[in-house]
């Protein structure tokens, strides 16, 4: 299991100094809600200015739309990422990828490693980053449930060396760590776990999220370095 340099993503903003505050903590990028069922649904106009506030790359987070109009939603926003949490076929995800400059992420809700290494054959050559998020019947994300890590670490060195890795469902700051250690991904997301209620993040609990974060991406990559051989002493004539 190769680690790769780990991303942090704080999603489900809604409000500007949320924004501002996943930057001070030192996320890499925040995330924003463009699903109308989702309690932290934002717009588009109202996601460019999160990104701004932020001054972050911007990811939407988006579910029942056509090509076209996550093109055009992905736009409005001034997004960097598009994220997808529905069933859009194969077929489509290439449009969606090639519309604009962006990196395209897909959410597979899972349940097992077989899940896992499925999604990866289906959509790993048509997306940027595959995001394991917990399996639910009626939700397409931001649960706050966590799928089974312990399978998934089990099948992790089956997966394509390269296609990328986000871990999100039931992270919070004390379970960051270990899902960080176990899976090596090279993005976190968090939204409901940072939380002191739906789309109001706690400050303290941010800053924890990407301290847990930072510190096991550390231990992840010094355990998995190659041991260098010290250079033999040359024979004494």
């Amino acid at each position: 299991m190769t680690a790769l340099p780990l991303r942090i993503k704080i999603c489900g903003l809604v409000r500007q100094d949320d924004a501002r505050l996943a930057r001070e903590a030192g996320a890499d990028l925040i995330g924003a809600v463009l699903v109308p069922s989702s309690p932290r649904c934002v717009t588009p106009e109202q996601a460019r200015r999160l990104g701004r506030a932020a001054d972050l790359p911007l990811a939407v987070v988006v579910a029942g739309l056509t090509p076209d109009e996550v093109v055009a939603v992905a736009e409005k926003a001034g997004a960097a990422v598009i994220q997808l949490h529905d069933d859009t076929p194969p077929e489509a995800m290439g449009r969606i990828r090639d519309g604009g400059p962006w990196e395209l992420w897909k959410a597979a809700r899972v349940r097992s490693g077989e899940d896992m290494e499925r999604a990866a054959r289906e959509f790993g050559p048509l997306v940027d980053l595959l995001l394991l998020d917990a399996w639910h019947p009626r939700q397409l994300g931001g649960t706050g449930h966590r799928f089974p890590w312990s399978e998934l670490e089990a099948c992790r060195d089956r997966m394509p060396v390269d296609l990328p890795l986000g871990v999100a469902g039931g992270l919070d700051p004390d379970s960051v760590g270990e899902a960080v250690r176990r899976l090596a991904p090279a993005l976190v997301d968090v939204s409901s776990g940072v939380e002191q209620a739906p789309g109001r993040k706690a400050p303290d609990r941010v800053h924890h999220f990407v301290r847990q974060a930072r510190a096991a991406a550390l231990h992840t990559a010094a355990t998995t370095q190659p041991t260098s051989l010290a250079p033999e002493a040359p024979e004494t004539p």
